[in-house]
């Protein structure tokens, strides 16, 4: 099939067929290529950008007519240098990206013997390839081209631009579920019967801040301080710094928006929200539930809303102190071994996955141990709110009475003829500088323009926006899909606007694994498929839309997080192409309940599914290059030296994780196991409160205990 993969890093030479014809030189008559690598790997070129170019080319082959002078790149990454000077940015890149090539190699190769239709795609991208002529593809004319490319490498992406339409009423149609049975007990109480959550994401104050003047206690301040010098553990999308200012605060804002909605609800009552406390370095656990109390109290207090903090502290001794007690686990190995599975899982610091688990399953110990009353949790992010008076303009019912949809909780029949259990519900967003525009505005914007070089290899934006109007903008205002007889399941989520019942909560054990750390909320459902019974699944609530005010407000904690979100995405595509993997080799219901790997692409595309990838290493490993590139490009060194130098150290450990599917299996398999010992513990602890058990009781109060020293007190506001 071509040379060996120690001369190109493939043994396929369908691979380097593309991949030259990405990257040739583009002398003038010449076939169009996305990127001509000659500038970039010119001597006074940009370090990183030459060690990118380098990689694209020696991914070619040997017939690229660069090909000598990329080796040599990759062996010597700068004047001076050498591969064995392992301490510099730059060998430690050129060290990540050798390392690229074997793992594109190995993955290929694995890939073509497991599944024919990777060969086919291949061998149709090539066909395709050689008949193309058309004008430049950065000007998104030559459309053979870049459809020829998505066939290989993105085809989630394939048919999508120029048919938005079709392919939009085509994913509705996939979507829309007959209703069998609508819930027979829906909500009518959600200010009582609705645990609201968060996650407050914390991270060390901005560089420009001066700690010895904001005006906390002194033992808090002398904390920020140690924990600024401690090393990062975790990267999140927009985490709020400790000392900004009030009115760039997400936790002050969130909350406050929060009080105001259920001030404009007919039935109002106090709630409850719930905000875990997930932080970026150690240090700043043991600090956060002051540094919460300290800026609520600066902000005035909230009139209807009782805060509940819960750190990595609170949520040990829950386990510690009742979880592993109710489930009464012997001494022993054996006994031991479970109990640190369960803390394991159960906790908020560390990847999202853990903490947005966290935050549905402490309802299910909320409803025993706490208030029975609560029959369900619903998640918003700190920057979302509730548009009452838009909501009620637009759609005749506030926030509360959309929670009240009998849809959550109803029986269905999805498109395929599966049982579906709607015990989850997901709402939708609209931006806050488009809600002039109406409700119903997408969050997310059609593309315009055609792909520019990462985007030949993955354009999640895309199908994105397709998907974002096939599943978010139905209004039930028609007969085809009127939320009574038919209606939508959703599969495309985000990470605030849903919910899930306690009772579906505790039927189906649903998780996301600890390991993730972008699209939390679309992970979650995947634990769930190939389970006996009725597959669980999100309701479509129409109207109950949140506006989306992170831009409004938290701009200068976007832009430090933005490369991290830029890396996030490259994780998230080995992770979901991973777990997806397992969630196929898992299914372990009958024969017409479980999903193989094509059945769970069919459920999750096309904007879910486009980050699980059958050739995950090979689609990060190019787009890594590719992004570099084009952040130099557009002026922005700074960033794509951090993205090229901290991508490759993350990317690097999760390449090594997600190809060990044994590793990845047994890891889901154990965490499993640790949120099945969970839920037998909440089941053992009702039914010890139900026949009257003294333990029973006094681990309920124990409970109770650790929950109320984490709540919040404070006078409420006056006046």
């Amino acid at each position: 099939m071509g040379a060996t993969s120690k001369e190109v890093g493939f043994m396929d030479a369908r691979m380097t067929a593309i991949l030259s014809r990405m990257f040739s030189p583009g002398a003038a008559g010449s076939s169009p290529s996305v990127l001509d690598p000659d500038p970039w790997l010119a001597p006074d070129a940009d370090p990183i950008a030459r060690l990118a170019a380098a990689f694209l080319v020696a991914a070619s082959g040997p017939a690229h007519a660069t090909y000598p002078r990329a080796m040599a790149t990759l062996a010597a990454p700068s004047s001076g240098s050498s591969a064995s000077d392992s301490e510099s940015p730059e060998a430690l890149l050129a060290a990540f990206y050798r390392d690229g090539l074997e793992r594109m190699s190995s993955e290929l190769a694995r890939v073509i013997a497991d599944d024919p239709s990777v060969a086919a795609r291949l061998d149709q991208a090539v066909s395709r390839l050689s008949a193309e002529r058309g004008s430049a593809w950065d000007d998104g004319a030559a459309d053979e081209g870049r459809e020829a490319l998505w066939t290989a490498f993105f085809p989630q992406a394939v048919g999508l631009l120029g048919h938005e339409e079709e392919r939009i009423a085509a994913l509705r149609a996939a979507r829309t579920v007959t209703i069998v049975s609508l819930a027979m007990d829906p909500l009518t109480d959600p200010a009582r019967e609705v645990l609201f959550t968060s996650n407050v994401l914390l991270t060390v104050p901005s560089a420009t801040t001066d700690v010895a003047d904001l005006p906390y206690p002194p033992a808090l301040r002398e904390a920020i301080d140690a924990a600024a010098v401690e090393p990062q553990r975790y990267w999140f999308d927009h985490p709020i710094q400790l000392g900004v200012e009030p009115g760039g605060n997400e936790l002050l804002y969130g909350l406050r928006m929060l009080d105001a909605a259920i001030d404009a609800e007919p039935r109002r009552g106090r709630v409850t929200c719930l905000l875990s406390v997930s932080v970026t370095h150690d240090g700043l656990g043991p600090i956060a539930r002051p540094y919460v109390r300290a800026e609520l109290a600066r902000s005035g207090g909230l009139r209807h809303v009782d805060v509940v903090v819960v750190t990595e502290r609170d949520s040990s001794r829950l386990v510690d102190e009742v979880i592993v007690p109710a489930l009464g686990l012997t001494p022993g190995e054996s006994g031991a071994a479970a109990a640190q599975g369960i803390r394991d899982v159960f906790g908020v610091d560390g990847e999202y996955g853990r903490h947005y688990s966290f935050l549905k399953a402490i309802a299910a110990l909320w409803h025993v141990a706490v208030d029975p009353g609560v029959r369900a949790t619903f998640k918003f992010d700190l920057d979302q709110v509730f548009p009452q008076d838009v909501l009620v303009g637009e759609t005749g019912q506030t926030a509360f009475g959309h929670l009240a949809t009998p849809l959550w909780g109803a029986s269905a029949i999805d498109s395929e003829g599966r049982p579906v259990d709607l015990g989850m519900l997901a709402g939708a967003l609209v931006n806050e500088r488009d809600i002039g525009r109406g409700l119903f505005t997408p969050d997310v914007a059609m593309p315009i323009h055609g792909p520019a070089l990462d985007e030949y290899v993955f354009w999640s934006a895309l199908p994105q926006a397709v998907s974002t109007r096939a599943e978010m903008m139905e209004r039930y205002d028609g007969p085809a899909v009127d939320g009574v007889v038919r209606a939508l399941e959703r599969v495309h989520v985000t990470g605030g606007t849903n919910g899930i019942r306690v009772d579906a909560l505790r039927r189906h054990r649903p998780f996301t694994p600890t390991f993730v750390g972008r699209a939390e909320d679309q992970a979650y459902i995947l634990s769930a498929l190939g389970r006996p019974g009725p597959r669980l699944a999100y309701a479509h609530a129409a109207g109950l839309i949140m506006r989306h005010d992170k831009e409004a407000f938290a701009g200068e904690a976007i832009a430090a997080a933005h490369v991290g979100k830029l890396i996030g995405d490259d994780l998230r595509i080995l992770l979901f192409s991973a777990y997806a993997d397992v969630a196929a080799g898992a299914a372990d219901g009958p024969p017409d309940g479980a999903l193989d790997r094509a059945a769970i692409g069919r459920l999750l595309d096309p904007f879910s599914g486009s980050f699980v990838s059958a050739l995950p290493h090979t689609v990060v490993l190019l787009r890594m290059a590719l992004r570099t590139i084009r952040l130099l490009a557009a002026g922005e060194a700074d960033e794509a030296r951090q993205y090229a130098t901290e991508g490759a150290m993350r990317v690097g450990e999760t390449l090594a994780f997600s190809s060990d599917r044994a590793a990845v299996s047994e890891r889901v398999a154990a965490e499993r196991t640790a949120w099945g010992h969970y839920y037998d513990a909440i089941d053992a602890l009702e039914a010890g409160l139900g026949a009257g058990s003294e333990r029973a009781r006094e681990l309920a109060s124990r409970a109770m205990a650790i929950i109320d020293g984490c709540r919040i007190v404070m006078a409420p506001p006056t006046g």
